[in-house]
Formats: C-alpha cells, structure tokens, sequence
C-alpha cells in the first residue's frame, strides 16, 4: 500500500487493487492502532475511526490537499506511481 504523506504520527496511504470501497475516491489514515477511510470529497469517515485530534488534522490536511488527493486517487486507477502529498506544518 504506497504512502502519500505522514505526519504528526498519521499515516496516509492509498491502496492500488482494493475491492472495498474501490469506486468512491478514499484514502486510508492510520494513527496509534486506528485505521478509517476518508471520501476525498466529503472528507467524511467511510469505515473505521481515528482519535477526535487525528481526525482533524486529517481532515484539516486533507481540505488542504484535496486536488492533489484526486490527482493521486487517478493515478492509483490506473496503477501508476503516486506522487507525495505535503504534511502538515
């Protein structure tokens, strides 16, 4: 599963043959044993969960990086390499 960016302890990766899920654009977050999958266009938590802190830097993350995320969503269709999503500062 390629890594798109990490910060503050949270991991945020997509998966490229995925069969949950695999037509709505989603990432996956991981943080201290928690795992949740985000719609990149709602943001909004499709299974899974992260601590209420987690969960807002992701999302708060995400807002920021949302065309790169779909760039990427596109890329990871069509099995090609993703490219690197900033952190947080």
């Amino acid at each position: 599963m390629p890594r798109v960016s990490a910060f503050y302890g949270i991991v945020i990766e997509m998966y490229f043959n995925e069969a949950r899920h695999s037509g709505r654009p989603h990432f996956h977050a991981r943080f201290a044993g928690f795992t949740a999958s985000y719609d990149i266009e709602t943001l909004e938590p499709i299974v899974g969960r992260l601590p209420r802190r987690s969960h807002g830097l992701v999302v708060k993350w995400a807002r920021l990086h949302r065309n790169e995320l779909l760039r990427d969503w596109a890329r990871c269709r069509v099995r090609r390499p993703l490219l690197p999503i900033d952190p947080l500062p």
